[in-house]
């Protein structure tokens, strides 16, 4: 999935909800950089691309910004994987196939599909991997959350399709026929991602407490979901 997003209005990654960290040694802290890291990567030529396509030169400029952000972002996640004594390159191919799954089967079609993406499905991911942050020490989940966290770029967004979907009943009913899309396809490779690594999973126990727990998290990133899609207009 992938990850430069606005913050869970509804999700809780309080490290309060867990009884103890994750040491900063363990195997599911690199896979969860690692996996952070090809996102953000994957969502800067994704943006890279829009950029040229957007319908203005100020979209242009604030999808420029977007994806400058999104490298920025990598750089730090590859820094930290580097002070582990990790190759980012070796560390991101386990994610590759899934991530660019995801990104097949949610492929824009419109310059406000792309824009409602980035804002919604960027921040179902955020959800994901913010809740994971509750159960690492704080320097660890320091890391975690500032390449999650919101910036300035994502009012241009809102803006852009509120704008939209207020002249455009139909445009309004097709966004929010996208919008549900990219939750379910999100979900889908989040649960494929931790069927196929083992130590993420175990990083999502630690946060969630078991099986009912992830159960809950979904459910809460539903919630969250359903708010940003309030907050577009869809």
């Amino acid at each position: 999935m992938p990850v430069e997003s606005p913050s869970a209005p509804g999700v809780d990654v309080s490290s309060d909800s867990v009884n103890s960290a994750v040491p900063p040694s363990d195997p599911g802290v690199t896979d969860l950089f690692a996996v952070l890291a090809y996102g953000e990567i994957s969502a800067f030529y994704r943006l890279a691309e829009e950029a040229e396509s957007a319908p203005s030169l100020r979209g242009k400029v604030a999808v420029a910004k977007m994806a400058a952000a999104e490298m920025g972002h990598f750089t730090t996640l590859e820094s930290a994987l580097a002070a582990r004594g990790v190759d980012v390159y070796d560390a991101m191919a386990p994610f590759v196939r899934a991530l660019d799954a995801y990104h097949s089967s949610t492929d824009p079609s419109t310059w406000l599909e792309s824009m409602v993406k980035f804002y919604v499905g960027d921040g179902i991911a955020a959800d994901f991997y913010n809740e994971i942050a509750g159960a690492l020490t704080p320097d660890v989940a320091a890391v975690v959350r500032d390449v999650l966290a919101e910036t300035s770029h994502s009012e241009f967004v809102v803006e852009e399709v509120r704008r939209a979907v207020e002249v455009s009943r139909s445009e309004r009913d097709r966004l929010t026929l996208w919008g549900r899309r990219l939750l379910g396809e999100a979900i889908t490779q989040a649960q494929y991602v931790m069927a196929q690594r083992d130590e993420l999973t175990d990083l999502v126990l630690a946060a969630t407490g078991d099986l009912n727990g992830i159960a809950a998290l979904f459910e809460r990133m539903q919630d969250s979901h359903a708010e940003r899609m309030a907050t577009l207009g869809i």
